[in-house]
């Protein structure tokens, strides 16, 4: 069926978290789990009918991605049965702690865990168009920045794609983003680097070649932060035609896709109860009901 869901949750503090599922395989983006969004996450794993989670793929070490106390209830309640995370060694007290909490889940349960180091990236074959093979856009070379080793991934499973970029600066990944066919002709959701922020990795350029039909930033309750910046706003605003921005700054967005191939993308208000605007778009590529 490829019933597909994403939803980019409130945290009530700085921070990221996302899930993006496709039938009963749930991926929980970044290991955030608080008394704002647990309850949410709970009803997207039970919309998935996943009784556990699929894959924990955590983008950064920072604790805004990770923290250790959240990360300890994932690991104990929601069980995942493969995990992702960054290959660059953690430099703080959490971001260690986090890595060490998640080797010794793997050994302990015999879980599938992978590194995205630049040598796994070499390793793997190069993505092709029109199938659901996921697509990393890591460095092929570690990078001194921890940012830019951040996890890049093209989710492209459902019947719309999903592109997280993580807290990534690079201009060469992005550039390589831009070169990529499949890249360019396949995102329909895309998650802005870095929050959003002005770094020189969101350009227009860039914008104009990946050409989403919907952006995505997370942001805290009063947007401290100003998540997304102006300069941001303006190249998804400018685009022609305008690139709709949804943030979780009052409330939740959900986005769903089953059999008829229409997208609806919600956004929420009221602790999550009500919808505050509506929209739907057609994928970029259908997905045919008579797939093997």
């Amino acid at each position: 069926m490829k019933k597909t869901r994403f939803r980019a949750y409130q945290l009530g503090e700085k921070g990221s978290s996302f899930s993006y599922s496709v039938d009963d395989h749930f991926t929980l983006i970044e290991g955030r789990y608080n008394e704002v969004n647990k309850a949410n996450v709970l009803y997207e794993m039970n919309c998935a009918g996943a009784t556990r989670v699929s894959c924990l793929h955590i983008t950064s070490w920072d604790e805004d991605h990770c923290k250790e106390a959240e990360l300890r209830c994932i690991l104990s309640e929601l069980r995942p049965l493969r995990i992702e995370y960054p290959g660059y060694e953690p430099d703080s007290e959490c971001g260690k702690a986090c890595k060490k909490m998640i080797l010794n889940y793997c050994v302990r349960n015999t879980i599938s865990s992978k590194a995205v180091t630049p040598n796994y990236i070499n390793g793997l074959t190069a993505g092709k168009k029109r199938q659901y093979n996921d697509i990393l856009y890591n460095p092929t070379e570690g990078h001194t920045l921890h940012n830019d080793n951040s996890i890049v991934k093209l989710f492209r499973q459902g019947r719309f794609t999903l592109l997280s970029l993580g807290d990534c600066e690079s201009s060469e990944i992005a550039q390589t983003i831009e070169w990529c066919s499949i890249a360019s002709t396949e995102v329909d959701v895309l998650i802005l680097a870095h929050h959003g922020a002005d770094n020189g990795f969101t350009t227009e350029k860039f914008v104009n070649k990946i050409n989403p039909k919907v952006a995505i930033c997370s942001s805290n309750y009063d947007n401290q932060f100003e998540h997304p910046r102006q300069e941001v706003r303006n190249i998804l605003f400018h685009h022609e035609p305008t690139i709709p921005l949804y943030t979780t700054k009052t409330g939740d967005v959900v986005i769903t896709c089953k059999e008829d191939n229409v997208v609806y993308v919600y956004n929420l208000i009221s602790n999550n109860t009500k919808i505050s605007s509506l929209m739907t778009f057609s994928p970029k590529l259908v997905v045919s009901n008579n797939y093997d």
